[in-house]
């Protein structure tokens, strides 16, 4: 059973909201409607990025709520292309202008390369952004820091300058991608691990096995989906715009047996794997 004001505890102490709403892919003039309802469904926990194009709409959608800003836990993503100490200090002012808000809970480098050289080496670049988000996090302006879609060489370029290792790793995972070596490797340094497309972007809704088990509980492919990747500890990121889509993501309060669970986790990936690439959304 999973409520929404359950949390994980990031290393630095700061605690986290177990699910998440995600913003990518929703439009900037369905943005601000999308997050007032979700936090007035009862999430705490918003994930936006600038290059979603709905910054502004989702700081609005914040404002809306009424909800007090302590009670929220706020993420958004620095550019993947922007891989310059200067550069991030200045697209970091424009997120905080965006959003209008006095400090984020967390804030990632949403990518260790640009979208449109994914795999290229960034390496040098990376421990220059990463100085930045050092220096961000110290100024008391985000309360955590962490990364997005970094494999275990990214992460370990970073961390051995480091003097603050990233607190998050926000990832692709799903039932049937689970990437267990960045996860494990992850955990083991104690950086919690974030489930982007924990709904495989719609590819798990007409996978007969995960129906089966999702019937067995009574409940619908994306509940059984949201609540796996929690009892992985997990941190998923489900999106939805329609408000019965919102709700219905809440909706978590069951356990998925040992055994199913071995069974979810040992599933082939049977949907479109590929880098949520925000450029083309």
């Amino acid at each position: 059973m999973t409520k929404l004001t359950d949390t994980f505890d990031i290393y630095n102490g700061v605690k986290i909201p177990k699910v998440a709403f995600g913003t990518w892919q929703i439009p900037a003039n369905q943005a601000r409607k999308a997050v007032s309802d979700a936090i007035e469904t009862g999430y705490r926990h918003i994930d936006t990025a600038l290059v979603y194009g709905n910054e502004v709409e989702v700081g609005q959608g914040i404002k809306d709520s009424g909800v007090k800003r302590e009670d929220l836990f706020i993420t958004s993503k620095l550019p993947a292309e922007t891989k310059s100490y200067k550069g991030a200090l200045a697209d970091f002012e424009t997120t905080m202008k965006n959003l209008d808000l006095d400090y984020l809970d967390l804030y990632l480098v949403h990518a260790p390369w640009p979208w449109g050289e994914i795999g290229a080496n960034y390496d040098k670049e990376n421990l220059e952004v990463w100085r930045a988000m050092e220096e961000i996090y110290k100024s008391g302006r985000v309360k955590a820091v962490g990364v997005s879609n970094f494999n275990v060489h990214d992460l370990q370029n970073v961390m051995k300058t480091a003097t603050i290792k990233p607190m998050v790793d926000q990832i692709q995972y799903y039932i049937g991608f689970t990437e267990p070596k960045i996860t494990e490797f992850a955990k083991k340094n104690d950086i919690l691990v974030e489930a982007y497309s924990p709904l495989a972007t719609g590819g798990l809704i007409n996978n007969k096995d995960v129906l089966k088990i999702a019937e067995k509980y009574n409940v619908s492919v994306p509940q059984l989906a949201i609540q796996f990747v929690i009892q992985n500890d997990v941190l998923p990121l489900p999106k939805a715009v329609h408000k019965e889509h919102i709700v219905a993501n809440t909706k978590l309060d069951f356990e998925i047996s040992a055994e199913d669970m071995k069974t979810l986790n040992a599933m082939p990936d049977t949907a479109p794997s590929h880098f949520h690439n925000p450029t083309q959304g």
